[in-house]
């Protein structure tokens, strides 16, 4: 959509989402798109299936050695790869039977439906769908001489697994798929190169090694200190869960999560938690103009008239946030070349540019932003048709 087009304002108009998801992302892109929010789908990690994987069958095998104490199912969609793969195996019966045997716990919903897809009944499931709980569960037991299977999730789990064993467990870790490098790694670099220039409002995780992906792909770009520094300051990082968020918070990002890891939950979140932070009045005489993202939302005028939504370049949007935060005040061209391209190396030239497009889109409202001679721009606060 180009800048200047109008259309119906939604809750996410103006805002420009980063999606880093691989699985259901179509899901998670038109949830967002209903609302209203621009897209940029860039998936950081792609799932590698092992069904015929030696590492699983060889897993399996020892899962079916002697009998199971305990087993921890993550996920729904690996537990059903685990089990149908054993079932193409001729195991499936067999594994059927041990976790039947064993007290199964389920990471959450999903993993506790699929447990019960196959006719085993999980023993107990966190109800923060979290790892760490299903560790201190596992750890209030005493484990000397048990055997645990750990059903992995796209990533090895360390600290499960090593502090099980040091309680005397013997485990069996069953990478069931593993998480990736993108196909092709050009989408994520783009989107790191978005987010440095400041053209992206919100990041979405759905794991943690998303997280770290994107931001290696940031590193090899050259722009790993000032996308930090954009998750640190303005852009909503969202996260599925606690465990997805670490990685952000070990950098000293403070990202968001809803209180269920679902993508329904986060949308919610979103769009609870973004306009509140991009949300700036435009005085525009009795009109009520509102700057949201890189939209202006135009109010109805009291005659029955719908509001509608103006879409801005980046760069013409920061330059009406600088004018609407002193409306009436004088902010000249050096200080908007700090706050609208930092360290970018633009010059004046790139102001005047900006300023021309913002009154292109603005149209009938072009008025609003008015030419101090050698000094600068202003916001009008009544403004008429000129362009002074």
């Amino acid at each position: 959509m180009k800048a200047g087009t109008r259309e119906k304002p939604a809750e996410l108009t103006g805002f420009t989402v980063g999606v880093t998801a691989a699985r259901r992302r179509e899901e998670l892109t038109a949830l967002l798109r209903r609302r209203g929010a621009r897209v940029v789908e860039a998936p950081a990690l792609r799932i590698v299936p092992l069904e015929d994987d030696a590492a699983l069958r060889a897993a399996t095998e020892r899962c079916l050695a002697a009998p199971l104490d305990y087993v921890v199912a993550t996920t729904g969609v690996g537990w059903r790869g685990w089990m149908s793969a054993a079932e193409g195996w001729g195991y499936g019966a067999a594994l059927t039977a041990a976790c039947r045997e064993a007290a199964v716990l389920s990471r959450g919903p999903k993993a506790t439906g699929a447990v019960r897809a196959c006719g085993t009944r999980e023993t107990w499931s966190p109800a923060s769908e979290a790892v760490d709980e299903l560790r201190s569960w596992l750890l209030a037991r005493d484990l000397r001489g048990r055997r645990v299977a750990v059903q992995e999730h796209g990533a090895p789990l360390p600290g499960l697994a090593a502090a099980l064993r040091e309680r005397g467990a013997e485990v069996v870790e069953v990478p069931v798929y593993r998480w990736a490098p993108p196909q092709d790694p050009e989408p994520v670099r783009r989107l790191a190169e978005a987010t440095a220039r400041g053209e992206v409002h919100a990041l979405l995780f759905t794991s943690a090694p998303a997280i770290t992906s994107f931001l290696e792909h940031a590193e090899a770009a050259g722009r790993y200190e000032t996308v930090l520094e954009r998750l640190r300051q303005d852009v909503l990082a969202l996260c599925v869960g606690a465990v997805c968020a670490r990685p952000l918070l070990e950098v000293g990002a403070e990202p968001v999560w809803p209180e269920r890891g679902r993508l329904g939950a986060m949308v919610h979140l979103l769009t609870a938690t973004l306009p509140g932070r991009n949300r700036y009045p435009v005085p525009a005489g009795d009109r009520t103009l509102v700057l949201q993202g890189n939209a202006l939302l135009l109010g109805g005028d009291g005659t029955g008239e719908l509001p509608e939504a103006v879409w801005l370049t980046p760069g013409s949007a920061r330059v009406l946030r600088a004018l609407a935060e002193r409306p009436g005040w004088v902010v000249g061209r050096p200080e908007l070349l700090r706050r609208v391209w930092p360290g970018r190396g633009a010059d004046e030239h790139a102001v005047e540019a900006a300023v021309t497009r913002l009154r292109a889109a603005l149209g009938p409202y072009a008025g609003l932003v008015r030419t101090v001679p050698k000094r600068g721009y202003r916001l009008a606060t009544e403004p008429r048709g000129g362009t002074r």
